[in-house]
């Protein structure tokens, strides 16, 4: 299968490097940086969970010109860069599914938008990963994936997909529901990552702590209300992000990278498009909202989010 992989950040560098140890042929798309001049000078150095490590060649395309034809792409560009990269990269998606694995809501109708809606994908990782240096990308944490059809039936392709993940170390199962799946997701993800990225904690004090596990808790309860009101049945999310966050004990949450790096981070996305949601439904979401403003105060943004 040929895959590309949109976006060299810790995400699109994981998936790259698993798949480029088989079969898949396998393409990442970037833009030039320290990080795509070392793959390229030195190949992809993956660190595994195990703390061992191997160096992959993965070939880099920077230009969309000279990207070549895909059966699938993986969008692994953060949520605020979905639209500018779906335009930018476009002839590379042409004839591709495309299959969003971000963090956030709303991805799938943005390429959506830009795509013939039946080719669009969508699914959830609980892997974690982190860019330790330029070239090099530590696999922090290991967890479910499943990828669907957004707006059609499934078919063999993801199937194949899912397949090649799967033969990749990315155990992957092909989902009906992945506008449920996505939800859920969010909903991990608003357990942790503000907290983490504002206490400047691992994943695992969410878990390992009381205060910690007290914050996650009422974020996820909360947000779940406005989840339910969508008619998205999300279970026990609260047991789910609490065993995520063990799973990735030592992983630094994507939202805690982006704010010690002073770059901007998916709030919006995520805090944002939750707090946007529940007042569609007219639901209180404090605990929500307050860790919005508190990532867009860090990150030196206001923020175009309700109070």
């Amino acid at each position: 299968m040929r895959i590309g992989v949109l976006g060299a950040g810790a995400m699109g560098s994981l998936f790259a490097a698993r798949l480029a140890g088989t079969d898949a042929a396998v393409t990442l798309l970037a833009h030039e940086s320290e990080h795509v001049a070392a793959i390229r000078r030195d190949a992809l150095a993956l660190e595994r969970p195990d703390g061992s490590r191997e160096r992959r060649p993965v070939p880099v395309v920077t230009s969309p010109a000279d990207a070549p034809a895909f059966d699938a792409v993986l969008v692994l560009v953060k949520s605020t860069d979905t639209a500018s990269a779906a335009d930018e990269w476009y002839e590379a998606l042409a004839d591709a599914a495309v299959c969003t694995l971000q963090n956030g809501l709303g991805n799938a109708e943005t390429l959506a938008a830009r795509v013939p809606r039946e080719r669009v994908l969508a699914g959830t990782t609980s892997h974690g990963a982190v860019v330790e240096r330029p070239g090099l990308v530590r696999h922090a944490g290991v967890g479910e994936t499943v990828v669907g059809r957004y707006f059609a039936p499934q078919d063999g392709t993801v199937r194949a997909l899912a397949a090649a993940l799967t033969d990749a170390g990315i155990e992957t199962a092909v989902t009906d529901d992945p506008a449920g799946a996505v939800w859920r997701k969010a909903l991990v993800n608003v357990g942790i990552n503000a907290p983490t990225a504002l206490a400047r904690v691992e994943n695992g004090a969410l878990a390992d702590t009381e205060s910690g596990g007290r914050v996650l808790r009422r974020a996820v309860v909360e947000a779940a209300r406005v989840a339910r009101a969508e008619g998205v049945a999300v279970g026990d999310p609260v047991a789910v992000a609490r065993r995520v966050a063990e799973r990735t004990a030592t992983n630094r949450s994507s939202m805690r990278q982006d704010v010690e790096a002073r770059r901007e981070t998916e709030v919006e996305a995520l805090y944002g498009a939750v707090v946007a949601r529940a007042h569609d439904h007219d639901l209180p979401v404090p605990v929500t909202a307050t860790l919005a403003d508190l990532v867009r105060l860090a990150q030196g943004s206001s923020g175009r989010g309700q109070s």
